[in-house]
């Protein structure tokens, strides 16, 4: 059975990635200023933070269910399946609509697999690395689909956030405590445990942030993902917004405090995500690994 594997772009991976890994990652819609832009096609990376902190109107959105289709028409066409690995419903409503279609179109009924596994950036990737070695394997189509479900809540992202200015936009925070966090110089770290984005703790310096995250992390390898990661089945990854060089300094820290976890790669965070967090933030998160 021939599976094909498509993504969207909160998935991290580029197209250019996209093609030598033989998927298909949707663009993800960024409206700036009210002008409609594309991921990865018609947006980098550079172009929107510079737009970013210059206080354009950002704003993320759903991709058209059409153009997704035809996508995944396309791939029908050499291919007897489709596993469809979507952002988590959690952040955004494009996985419930997207599974609709796919549930309701008669062309696509019993052929597209539309995967609600709660995951985001660095772990929505390595979803899409399972995924795509399973296909490789010759799994079937229902046996990915089972996989990524069963193992859905079996990944954590921590997020230091660089400034409070993003999350007081998008009326995250009240103007207040924004003003206080800001004069008091609080960088929260935030946590993504599949449904959504929550607060994890509050600290003033990168260096208690990167220790506060380990220690997170290295929690949930003693407790709920203990024998997942005494087995050698976590990955861990580190993800930022316009901050590499201190992701780079992060991951030597994460790879010497856990040896049995594979480090997978440093990645920037979505656009979905960072829309709201704004430039400066860095991150790390695990899953487990097919």
């Amino acid at each position: 059975m021939k599976t094909a594997i498509i993504t969207d772009s909160n998935s991290g991976i580029t197209q250019s990635e996209a093609k030598e890994l033989g998927i298909s990652v949707v663009p993800m819609p960024v409206l700036i200023d009210g002008e409609l832009y594309f991921e990865d096609l018609t947006l980098s990376q550079a172009q929107f933070y510079e737009k970013l902190k210059a206080d354009a109107n950002v704003s993320t959105s759903q991709p058209n269910p059409v153009d997704v289709g035809e996508l995944w028409s396309n791939a029908l066409k050499e291919h007897d399946a489709v596993i469809y690995i979507p952002m988590s419903s959690g952040l955004s409503e494009t996985c419930h609509t997207l599974q609709h279609y796919a549930d309701t179109e008669e062309q696509f009924k019993g052929k597209v697999f539309v995967v609600d596994n709660q995951r985001i950036s660095i772990t929505q990737r390595q979803s899409v690395l399972d995924a795509l070695k399973f296909a490789e394997e010759g799994k079937t189509a229902q046996e990915i689909y089972e996989f990524l479900m069963n193992t859905k809540m079996q990944s954590s992202i921590y997020i230091m956030v660089g400034t409070l200015k993003y999350l007081k936009k998008g009326g995250r925070l009240t103007p207040a405590v924004a003003a206080i966090g800001t004069l008091l110089k609080i960088k929260p770290v935030l946590q993504i445990q599949g449904e959504k984005l929550d607060q994890y703790a509050k600290v003033r310096k990168v260096t208690d942030a990167k220790q506060t995250m380990i220690a997170a992390i290295k929690n949930d390898f003693d407790t709920r993902f203990k024998d997942l990661y005494e087995a050698g089945k976590m990955t861990v990854a580190v993800a930022h917004t316009e901050n590499f060089e201190e992701a780079e300094k992060f991951k030597e820290e994460i790879c010497e405090m856990f040896p049995k976890a594979e480090f997978t790669f440093i990645n920037s965070l979505s656009l979905s995500v960072s829309c709201h967090i704004g430039p400066g933030a860095l991150a790390v998160g695990c899953a487990v690994k097919a």
